[in-house]
């Protein structure tokens, strides 16, 4: 849920980076944090077990604003990935306003995404949440790999639905379609809670020189 810091005048939203381990998660933040312009970004936390991590970060969007006199400041988070971290993924989805669900485009990894979107169904209802109440964008990473699963077989398995979401193939490692995830999610927050019905976001995380 948005939190109004009226103290610092800002609008914080929480965006959680969900998926199975070693899907991308953490290559997703690590690459966003080096993109993102030093004037905008916090620092990159990692939380670490033995055998997983969380990482987060906060970025201040400089080109949009949800409430006049507000500027909106994004946190981002990522969900360890190992199944045995099942009570810190839900403790991580506490208060989320946007997921981006990463996809592992394996072949051999199908079983594990699936696993790990069912798994975010059954802990957003731990939390009284449901997917068709938060924004969420679905990300194909790896897509360089050779034993890609084809881009329908994902669509038909992740995005089967009415009304479909957005989805994005990246390259995660060399930072293709990791800003073009990040602000198609961050679109989907601010038109959710902006007054104006479509706000001008068409970047909201700036690249770095």
């Amino acid at each position: 849920m948005a939190f109004i810091n009226y103290s610092s005048r800002e609008i914080q939203l929480k965006i959680v980076y969900y998926g199975a381990a070693m899907c991308g998660k953490t290559t997703n933040l690590v690459t966003l944090h080096k993109l993102i312009t030093n004037a905008q970004k916090g620092e990159l936390v990692s939380l670490a077990t033995d055998a997983d991590r969380t990482l987060f970060f906060d970025f201040l969007s400089l080109n949009t604003k949800t409430l006049p006199g507000f500027t909106t400041r994004f946190q981002l988070y990522t969900v360890p990935g190992q199944p045995i971290y099942n009570t810190t993924r839900q403790l991580v989805l506490k208060g989320v306003d946007g997921i981006v669900f990463v996809v592992d485009s394996h072949w051999d990894k199908m079983a594990e995404n699936v696993e790990s979107f069912n798994n975010l169904r059954d802990n957003l209802a731990e939390n009284h949440l449901s997917l068709a109440q938060i924004p969420y964008v679905l990300q194909y990473n790896k897509r360089d790999m050779p034993n890609a699963a084809p881009l329908n077989y994902l669509e038909f398995t992740f995005n089967n639905r009415a009304t479909k979401v957005m989805t994005f193939e990246a390259v995660a490692a060399k930072g293709d379609g990791v800003l073009e995830t990040l602000n198609a999610a961050a679109r989907l927050l601010l038109a959710k809670y902006s007054k104006t019905p479509n706000p001008n976001v068409a970047g909201v995380a700036a690249r770095s020189a």
